[in-house]
Parts: structure tokens; C-alpha cells; sequence
């Protein structure tokens, strides 16, 4: 018999906590927007555009490195209090690749680790 592995995605802008459920036993695992910061002294609107840029750049590759992180689940959870999970959800809904991808989204406030592992385990069963 195959075991299900479901997982539960919380989520902002700039950090997701993966929350595997598998077996009856939770995994975590963390990634983190990697974010270029600008001085806010003398800065001309061009190297504004530039950060702009760079940050959109860098939010492409923190959705890349999620959607990679749960290619291999059958039932997926995004949750969280921003739009950043929509926005992946979006994305994942446009790859062909997540087409048998059961996903859903919850709107959550921000959480301690406890929490967010209490609500996919609640989610879940």
C-alpha cells in the first residue's frame, strides 16, 4: 500500500515553511527569499529600478524553489497571512506539471512553528 504525502506550505513574501505530513510523522524544511537590500540615502530612481528588478528576479527564483519542493505531492495546503500564496498558486495552476496536484488555499494569521504544524496535521485528517 502507498503512503499519501501531503504537504502544507505557510507562507509570505520572503520565508515558507514546509510541513510534510507522511506516515504520521511531520519533516519541516525552510526557504528563504534571498533579498538584496538598498540604501535609502542618495538613491536615484534608477538604482530603484534596478533593486526593483533584482527583487522581482529574486521572488521568481523563492516560487521556483517552492513549486520545486512540492512537485512530488499528491495534496498540497498553501496557507498563510499574505498574497504570496495566491501568487504561487497562480503560477502552480499554469504548470502542467502540478495538473494532478490537488492545491488548496487557507488564510491564516502569522503562527509559531507549533501552530503551523497543528493546522496541517488538523488540515490533513
Amino acid at each position: 500500500m502507498n503512503k499519501i504525502k501531503q504537504l502544507g506550505v505557510w507562507m509570505d513574501h520572503s520565508k515558507a515553511v514546509l510541513i510534510e505530513l507522511y506516515d504520521h510523522k511531520l519533516f519541516s524544511k525552510e526557504i528563504v527569499l534571498k533579498a538584496t537590500p538598498i540604501e535609502k540615502e542618495n538613491v536615484d530612481t534608477h538604482e530603484v529600478k534596478v533593486h526593483s528588478k533584482e527583487q522581482s528576479h529574486n521572488q521568481s527564483v523563492y516560487f521556483k524553489e517552492i513549486s520545486d519542493a512540492i512537485r512530488n505531492y499528491q495534496d498540497v495546503l498553501l496557507f498563510g497571512p499574505t498574497d504570496g500564496k495566491n501568487e504561487l498558486f497562480n503560477l502552480l495552476k499554469a504548470d502542467h506539471n502540478f495538473k494532478n496536484t490537488k492545491i488548496e488555499l487557507k488564510t491564516t494569521d502569522k503562527m509559531t512553528v507549533i501552530e503551523k504544524q497543528e493546522f496541517v496535521v488538523e488540515y490533513f485528517k
